[in-house]
């Protein structure tokens, strides 16, 4: 199995609201050989904080190689007919190279109400657009009638180019995640969680995966970690910590962050792997004007490990 790195971020991450930044960003993740770019979504934010399936149209109009998905778009947030036209317009003009993940949102109630729906229906609304979206991407004339959803004798062109269709990776480290994956995802994509609960959720869907007779390839489980790469551990907690995505009431942020030297980032990469993921997207936590640097560093001193 291939083992993979790409780089993400939620808000914008730049000193400044210049696009100049995310353009050398990821001019240097195609240069070095980042795997993929990913970018959270947030449609309701005070922060800045860019719409995914747009910025990530620029990205792939930018570059060649380099893959780019969402960690993880709002699914019940979206409808499922438009969502499914851009993505497979994205995918057909980068010549497959859109890696669709999808979670449920945030638990903030205003943000669903907002963009027309209950936070309440998230779940089902989810369930149901999954499935608008394959049947848009596979077929034509697609007629479908569900709680939230209706379609008569609906077309969607261009088709995506990837043979299986754009994998829809489930995120989220929810019992809920965990069994959506396993009924209806073609992937797992789990944040702020350790080495040990990756290995407890990939063993628990594939179980489930096989009861409900869906197929989800051995490769096809990944994980998010924050890295920061300084001199000592030390240095680089004290750095990170204001950087640091939500926490966990429960586990220290150690558990499933790398802080210190190169050697740190593969070792937790490595217990990743052993636990049954492959696919990973590092999360820098560092200062703005650090961001360039904490890329190099682990293009430089971790991606090769990997090749």
């Amino acid at each position: 199995m291939s083992v993979k790195i790409g780089i993400g971020f939620g808000g914008w991450p730049f000193a400044s609201q210049d696009p100049d930044h995310l353009w050398d960003y990821t001019d240097e993740c195609e240069r070095i050989g980042i795997d993929s770019l990913w970018l959270s979504d947030r449609i309701v934010s005070d922060v800045v904080s860019m719409e995914a399936v747009v910025a990530l149209s620029f990205i792939a109009a930018r570059t060649k190689n380099l893959k780019f998905g969402t960690n993880v778009i709002a699914l019940p947030l979206r409808n499922p007919t438009v969502l499914a036209k851009e993505i497979a317009t994205l995918d057909f003009l980068s010549g497959g190279r859109s890696l669709p993940a999808v979670g449920l949102g945030t638990g903030e109630a205003s943000e669903y109400e907002a963009c027309g729906t209950l936070k309440r229906q998230r779940g089902g609304r989810t369930d149901e657009a999954i499935e608008v979206m394959r049947l848009l991407w596979s077929g034509d004339d697609v007629t479908f009638h569900g709680r939230y959803f209706t379609l008569n004798n609906v077309t969607v062109q261009p088709k995506p180019v990837q043979a299986e269709l754009p994998p829809i990776w489930i995120g989220g480290r929810s019992e809920f995640a965990i069994r959506r994956t396993a009924k209806i995802g073609d992937g797992w994509l789990v944040s702020q969680a350790t080495p040990e609960e990756v290995g407890d959720g990939v063993s628990r869907i594939k179980a489930m995966a096989a009861e409900y007779g869906n197929e989800i390839e051995d490769d096809h489980y990944g994980a998010l970690f924050s890295f920061c790469i300084a001199d000592s551990y030390e240095e680089a907690r004290r750095t990170a910590e204001p950087y640091m995505l939500r926490r966990r009431a429960d586990v220290d942020y150690d558990g499933f962050s790398a802080f210190g030297s190169a050697d740190r980032v593969r070792g937790l990469i490595d217990a990743y792997i052993d636990a049954g993921a492959t696919k990973f997207v590092a999360r820098p936590a560092c200062p703005p004007e650090m961001m360039m640097e904490q890329l190099h560093a682990l293009g430089a001193d971790v991606l090769p490990s990997y090749h």
